[in-house]
């Protein structure tokens, strides 16, 4: 069995997940499963796909499903899924030629049950990197304290073992497509830390059809997936007042957008979230204006 599977959502993608398949085909160590889940695309995915499996040049598993998306690609993904570890790369990046080699040269070397994973980091496709390094000297972190601890900033790779990332599945809505992963990376970092890499594991295009630069308007149209997102996050037992506070804000926000006018009764602290209310107003008008020419329905 192999011990890494790299896994890719893909709604729509055909013209550039080819960057993808290119990198796994050059990788230095081929000890991994590509694991494409289709997530109901009508363009020319499957039929790329299928000849890519033909060619034999890496080993492909192809899961085509009704459209759910980002994070019911991500349920259906890990429930899939046999290797030890796992990687999510999007359908609109790709990894360098040693991505795999350094993930698990870093994983025979340091992993073990005490861990969940790897944290490694994203560049641009020009080199460079996303936000900051990783902080010198530090082995260990929850990647939410690598962020608020340390000050670490920019997106960052994640590599989980599998056996883990089956907890805490992302809720499905009707209607509506996105639910913030992150509820389920902050979930696990209650339990444990994650080994840190400072090496570039991903290379990321930010495509403008991409969910990273269309967020009021995926707040707009997933108040219900953002609604709970938030409120998981203000119930973290090791966040600090000011970022649940933050999260009260968006809460409420998304609340009204889902007119759940009863917000308070779910709510992890009902006192923070009536100081929360006048703010979370505020947003929900801005985010309003902002996606005024925005369709709801998808």
């Amino acid at each position: 069995m192999k011990k890494l599977t790299i896994f890719t959502p893909t709604y729509n993608r055909a013209y550039c997940l080819i960057n993808c398949y290119e990198s796994l085909i050059r990788q230095t160590n081929m000890d991994f499963v590509w694991l494409i889940i289709d997530d109901g695309s009508t363009d020319e995915t499957e039929k790329l796909v299928f000849n890519w499996i033909e060619d034999r040049l890496v080993e492909i598993i192809y899961i085509k499903q009704e459209n759910q998306g980002m994070h019911g690609a991500h349920n259906t993904a890990y429930e899939s899924i046999e290797t030890e570890l796992n990687v999510c790369i999007d359908s609109d990046d790709y990894m360098p030629n040693d991505a795999v080699e350094k993930i698990l040269t870093c994983w025979e070397m340091y992993g073990s049950d005490e861990v969940s994973g790897i944290i490694g980091l994203d560049s641009y496709t020009d080199g460079k990197i996303i936000g900051t390094r990783l902080p010198k000297g530090l082995k260990r972190s929850t990647l939410f304290q690598l962020y608020r601890k340390h000050k670490v900033t920019g997106d960052k790779k994640v590599v989980y073992r599998t056996e883990l990332t089956r907890d805490f599945p992302y809720p499905l809505y009707k209607d509506e497509k996105y639910v913030g992963l992150a509820y389920k990376y902050y979930k696990l970092d209650q339990y444990f830390e994650m080994i840190l890499l400072d090496e570039v594991l991903c290379c990321v295009e930010y495509l403008e059809d991409g969910s990273s630069l269309n967020m009021f308007s995926q707040y707009r149209r997933n108040p219900r997936g953002f609604a709970f997102y938030r409120r998981e996050l203000m119930s973290l037992p090791f966040a600090d007042y000011s970022y649940k506070f933050r999260q009260a804000i968006h809460y409420v926000s998304s609340s009204i957008m889902e007119k759940n006018l009863n917000y308070l009764q779910k709510a992890p602290s009902r006192v923070m979230t009536v100081s929360a209310t006048p703010f979370g107003i505020m947003l929900y008008f801005y985010i309003m204006f902002k996606t005024r020419h925005v369709k709801t329905t998808m």
